[in-house]
């Protein structure tokens, strides 16, 4: 004879979880998702079950999604090198052909798929589509600060506006925006952005409550070969701290600079976690202890739950 569950456990994750669902109905979230996400169908299909969850409790939804992994898949099968620098891609003119097809094909299509399978009404544009994201082409650019040595990332732009008119339509309309960080000048010239950076200006422009950015580290780390060095609250003077010492590497240095300036934009709060651990966005949102790091204009900004956790993680 098979023994019931235990009604009580679901009652009371409920309980706990009903006074955020209220604190955050009608409240904008910038859920960015790299590209790794999209590597594996399991995974894939984990993360947009924590987004449609909520969506489906009143928070206004936009999913910005990055796509280097399949890039890099794309370009290698079709015998083009990928080129990083310092965390950012080096775009040529078959690489931006390659991003187009993988960025608003391959993947906001996969996303809208499973979003048409929970029951999201969601909906694919990229920066190009309704002028959402305005940008120009970035000129070339010292490799390091003082550096004479230059790098031309090619058909790479730089934001200049974000048309947030177009995002709240959508979202007034009941409908959740999948965002591809393509993007194109005045011109018609398609241009890549990282997608960080897209997240962030959104976020800014929507005046958004949170910016959550998942990606494979498990937050931002003060090593980032050891997972356990996890910094749980932080703020831009410490981000910037940990930048100048040189802790900060490869892909974080992008994502660094877009949470400074999703925070100077207006969104309240910056989250940074990882996709690989079970229901980490919804644990995130919905508990005072969190998953990942968490980032604001300065800590004493916290409230004073925040601010005791945050001293006893820090002393601990």
């Amino acid at each position: 004879m098979m023994s019931r569950p235990d009604p009580s456990v679901a009652v009371l994750a409920l309980m706990s979880a009903a006074p955020y669902i209220r604190m955050y109905k009608n409240k904008v979230f910038i859920i960015k998702v790299g590209g790794a996400v999209f590597s594996d169908e399991t995974s894939t299909r984990a993360l947009i079950e924590q987004v449609a969850i909520l969506h489906q409790v009143g928070v206004k939804t936009v999913l910005v999604h990055g796509g280097g992994p399949q890039l890099d898949s794309m370009q290698a099968t079709l015998g083009i090198e990928t080129r990083m620098v310092n965390g950012r891609r080096v775009t040529d003119q078959k690489s931006i052909d390659v991003t187009s097809m993988v960025l608003n094909g391959l993947i906001n299509t996969r996303i809208l798929a499973i979003c048409r399978e929970l029951g999201i009404e969601a909906i694919g544009l990229s920066g190009v589509d309704a002028g959402l994201i305005r940008a120009h082409r970035r000129a070339p650019v010292p490799v390091s600060a003082g550096s004479t040595e230059t790098v031309d990332y090619g058909f790479v732009g730089d934001i200049d506006s974000v048309n947030a008119a177009v995002l709240e339509k959508l979202l007034e309309d009941g409908l959740m925006p999948v965002v591809s960080p393509l993007s194109a000048d005045s011109n018609g010239v398609l241009l890549n952005i990282n997608a960080d950076t897209v997240a962030a200006a959104i976020g800014g422009a929507l005046a958004a409550e949170k910016l959550v950015i998942c990606t494979g580290a498990p937050g931002i780390l003060e090593r980032a070969e050891d997972p356990s060095t996890i910094v749980s609250y932080t703020d831009i003077n410490g981000l910037r701290r940990m930048r100048d010492q040189g802790l900060l590497k490869d892909g974080m240095l992008p994502k660094a600079t877009a949470i400074e300036n999703a925070i100077r934009g207006g969104v309240r709060r910056v989250h940074v976690i990882t996709y690989k651990s079970t229901d980490s966005l919804l644990a995130e949102i919905f508990t005072n202890e969190g998953t990942g790091t968490l980032v604001v204009a300065d800590l004493n900004a916290l409230s004073p739950a925040e601010q005791k956790s945050a001293a006893q993680v820090l002393s601990g």
